[in-house]
């Protein structure tokens, strides 16, 4: 026979060694939650509302499929584009865009600003565009796009964003769209009649004029003109002081896991 279960238990003693919870030495003021930035926001969709009634008014100005295939308008997209991006990202507190496409958009648009002014509008250059003197809105909009736009995306770079996010290794792949604009342009000239107007929309890739030697070797000195201002941009990057850096009051600020 097994003897019965007493209907008390007696309680189990404390296991020693066992060390006791303490409260957390971390304050609930120390973990700073995502801030929005409600100014940066507003200043980013300013410029892209800006260089999209731009790029409206050019393509209501002239034959929309020819406008779209300009540099000009196409950077001018793209850059639109990301600043309504990150003027959301800035505005919900959340993630940033990736730096390979902010980058991307920032050297494109500073290479139609820095072409226009240094090599087409630039009186002294064998290539100046002066098939005539622009006027009326067209004039507005060309200015805007060549110099307001850029410009706008300098001031965001330099005032409104991070530093240290653009890397070296994205300078290769920043070029890729150049090099792919060069071949579709040559190849749009090869599928145009000769003697048309506008067969060649820039004038220092005009073949029929210049030939493709003098063409190539033009297209060779931009690419690497390119390449250094993109160094230069992620040199500059690392280089500045951070404009945005909040400071918590503790001092310090727990970071959210990533994921």
């Amino acid at each position: 026979m097994t003897a019965p279960i007493p209907r008390d238990i007696p309680d189990l003693p404390a296991v020693p060694g066992m060390p006791a919870l303490f409260a957390s030495p971390v304050p609930a003021t120390a973990v700073v939650a995502p801030y929005r930035r409600p100014l940066t926001a507003a200043y980013r969709l300013l410029v892209a509302l800006v260089a999209a009634a731009a790029v409206t008014v050019d393509l209501f100005l002239g034959s929309p499929i020819r406008v779209l295939t300009y540099f000009t308008i196409q950077s001018n997209i793209l850059l639109a584009l990301v600043m309504i991006a990150t003027a959301r990202r800035a505005w919900t507190a959340r993630r940033p865009v990736s730096p390979l496409v902010t980058g991307a958009a920032l050297l494109y648009i500073t290479i139609t600003g820095l072409v226009y002014h240094l090599i087409l509008a630039h009186a002294s250059s064998p290539f100046a565009m002066t098939g005539g003197t622009v006027s009326g809105w067209q004039a507005v909009t060309n200015q805007v796009l060549h110099t307001v736009i850029p410009i706008a995306a300098v001031v965001d770079w330099l005032f409104l964003t991070a530093p240290g996010r653009l890397h070296l290794r994205m300078a290769a792949t920043w070029l890729l769209y150049p090099m792919t604009y060069l071949a579709v342009s040559l190849g749009r000239g090869e599928l145009i009649l000769p003697g048309t107007p506008g067969r060649y929309l820039y004038s220092f890739l005009d073949v029929e004029r210049h030939g493709y030697k003098s063409v190539l070797g033009n297209a060779l000195l931009l690419g690497l003109a390119f390449y250094a201002l993109s160094v230069l941009l992620v040199a500059l990057d690392h280089a500045r002081p951070n404009p945005i850096r909040h400071r918590a009051k503790t001092g310090f600020r727990l970071q959210p896991p990533v994921g």
